[in-house]
Parts: C-alpha cells; structure tokens; sequence
C-alpha cells in the first residue's frame, strides 16, 4: 500500500452553497472552513470525508470521477436531492437488482443514488 485516500475535493465556485447540499445529502456538518474559504469540509459521513475547493472556473464538461450514494428509497432521495438544489434528467437505470439515478448538485457535478438488494 501507498497510501490512503484522507478526502476528496470537488471543485466549486461556491464552496460554501456545495458544502451546504453535500451536508444534507451524506447527514453530516460543514466542520471547517480554511484558506479564507477556500477550502470547506465536512465532517465524516461513513468513514468518507469530502472537501470543497473554491475555483474561479464552472464546470464544463462531464465528471471523470462521481459519487454514488446508497439510498434508502429512490423517490424519497430523489424528490430530497431536488429540494435541496440538485437536479435530474428523469432517466432510471437497473443492473441485476440495482436501480439507480444520475443526478446533479447545485454545480453541475454528477452523482448517483442507488438501491439494491446488496
């Protein structure tokens, strides 16, 4: 072993307001910001840390690199990650006995929610 992953970043123009929808998504707390707000992080959601880091640029293309987020219940999720500032383009995808959506936060960065019977 190299290493170990300590967090992971994502790219924001507004890392306070991405923070903020991440806390709500993963139920954990905005735990410190840094570097003049730079830099967000939240607090540890099951064993995952994520940090926020302000840049100048939107995003532009698609993500190389999402999250996928075991929920409970689509729907519920869903309608959820929609009030909170994310987005959908209604399309649901299944694989074995998964079932999963691909959403977006408030900036444009793709993430899914999954169920399945695992």
């Amino acid at each position: 072993m190299i290493g170990r992953v300590s967090f992971a970043t994502i790219d924001a123009t507004d890392p306070d307001r991405l923070a903020a929808f991440w806390s709500e998504v993963l139920g954990t707390e905005v735990e410190e910001t840094s570097d003049e707000g730079r830099f967000v992080f939240l607090g540890e959601a099951n064993g995952f840390v994520l940090s926020f880091q302000r840049v100048p640029e939107h995003k532009s293309v698609k993500n190389r690199m999402h999250l996928d987020v075991r929920v409970e219940e689509l729907d519920a999720a869903t309608e959820a990650a929609l009030a909170l500032g994310g987005s959908w383009d209604g399309n649901e995808r299944t694989l074995d006995d998964a079932r999963w959506r691909t959403l977006t936060d408030p900036e444009g960065n793709e993430f899914d929610i999954f169920v399945s019977a695992e």
